[in-house]
């Protein structure tokens, strides 16, 4: 169980239901944070606020809270302005929407918040809004007011809570216009498929295997420093030249990832890919065609010769038949001698 401060209270509102819950942060950051010091001797660099009208410092409970209008007017707004106007969501969360979860874009996403059961009376309709969510796969969509401000928000379960994900409204989203490339830009299949080779080589990981190396080595600086040591020394980076040539870029992409995996860089080839292969296949299909001429070719001469060979042996028959006994004779010779041979081998 988290034993975090929790920084609002109020309720969800669900219809006529009323949820109490207590909101707590769902993220925390590990950065590491530095001082402004003064180079010479150390010493902490502090800012202190000063009035511009008297020149004199002023304190924390002097100090307000001012609209600058367009003509640098600045226009004092107290915090009884603002806790006067007329928000219903000051200390409700109200949801006003369920909606399937793929139709929220990621770029309106904002902070997170866990959504904690607010004592014993909250523990049912928690849950049962928590199941309703897990049972109909969809986020709910709600309003609140926090920091001075109405904000809206995205409820989903996570684990066996109900998180909650402040969104910025849609025209806090800014168009992507303009940053695509200007220039028509053709990609061909085979960097595609090379594309795809080094997308299945990266292949997936654990989310939590992934670690903040920069904050690692920082963390490492001052642990030397602070024992009189020298901090470690990174290692230089890799030169990476111009890239010139985006299929070789591709390729060596892969070869690189295969061998990081323990694989074999060989197979990081272009042709080993199935699209490469069938754009090899058209030379062959103009082969083929060379070969059956060819063989049309090689069929008529067999024929013309065959002719010849019939019109001769109509000359002389009996000549025929004696060269052609005399020729079985010295087949049937040959083929035993080959015998013997053969024989021979296998008794070796």
């Amino acid at each position: 169980m988290l034993h975090v401060r929790s920084i609002w209270n109020g309720a969800i509102s669900f219809g006529l239901v009323s949820i109490p819950i207590k909101l707590v942060n769902a993220t925390e950051s590990h950065s590491i944070s530095f001082r402004q010091i003064h180079t010479e001797d150390g010493g902490r660099i502090r800012y202190r606020k000063f009035c511009e009208l008297e020149d004199r410092e002023v304190t924390q409970g002097e100090i307000g809270k001012g609209y600058e209008d367009a003509d640098g007017t600045i226009i004092p707004i107290t915090e009884e302005d603002l806790s006067s106007l007329p928000i219903p969501t000051a200390k409700t969360i109200e949801i006003v929407a369920f909606v399937p979860a793929d139709r929220i874009d990621p770029l309106q996403m904002d902070a997170a918040y866990y959504l904690q059961a607010g004592g014993a009376p909250a523990a049912k309709p928690y849950t049962l809004l928590r199941e309703a969510l897990k049972r109909s796969n969809k986020v709910a969509i709600a309003k609140f007011a926090l920091r001075g401000r109405e904000r809206l928000g995205m409820l989903r379960v996570v684990g066996e809570a109900i998180a909650m994900h402040g969104l910025l409204w849609p025209d806090e989203v800014r168009a992507p216009e303009g940053l695509a490339p200007d220039s028509h830009v053709t990609v061909r299949d085979q960097e595609l498929d090379l594309a795809d080779a080094l997308m299945d080589t990266l292949g997936e990981v654990d989310l939590e295997d992934l670690h903040d190396e920069y904050r690692e080595a920082v963390e490492e600086v001052i642990a030397a420093k602070a024992a009189g040591e020298a901090p470690p020394q990174a290692p230089e980076p890799a030169t990476g030249g111009k890239v010139l040539d985006l299929m070789a870029a591709l390729e060596s992409s892969v070869r690189a990832a295969r061998e990081s995996r323990g694989e074999e860089a060989g197979h990081a080839e272009v042709k080993s890919l199935p699209q490469r292969k069938t754009a090899r296949a058209a030379p062959k299909q103009t082969g083929g065609k060379k070969s059956t001429s060819t063989a049309k070719k090689t069929a008529a001469k067999k024929t013309t010769a065959a002719q010849k060979s019939t019109a001769k042996s109509g000359q002389g028959q009996g000549r025929g038949q004696g060269t052609a006994k005399k020729t079985a004779s010295k087949s049937t010779a040959k083929k035993t001698t080959a015998k013997k041979t053969a024989s021979r081998k296998r008794t070796a």
